[in-house]
């Protein structure tokens, strides 16, 4: 870890046993602990990566990578290219991007 603190200290604070839930299902729901969690509310960089995150990343990259796969069909036969058809697949790509 290069110029980055180590964490030493705790910060206390009280909350209902209600509140306290909701954060542990919230924390729970976006695949982090309730430390992390609360970190990314304070808009501060999480120290690790969740499970979560990862399928996030190769979801975009595949999604990135048929992009590229359109724009070199599209530059390759553009003369011959049904605007239908690249149409449909920016639709569908657009469908993936809903779904994250």
């Amino acid at each position: 870890m290069k110029n980055e603190e180590k964490r030493t200290e705790f910060v206390n604070t009280r909350v209902t046993p209600t509140e306290k839930h909701l954060l542990k299902i919230q924390a729970e729901a976006e695949g982090m602990s309730l430390g992390d969690f609360v970190r990314v509310q304070l808009n501060r960089p999480r120290v690790r990566k969740t499970k979560v995150e990862r399928q996030k990343v190769i979801h975009l990259a595949r999604i990135g990578n048929n992009l590229n796969q359109i724009a070199r069909w599209a530059n390759t036969y553009k003369k011959n290219a049904e605007v239908a058809q690249v149409v449909l697949v920016l639709l569908e790509i657009r469908e993936e991007f809903k779904c994250l």
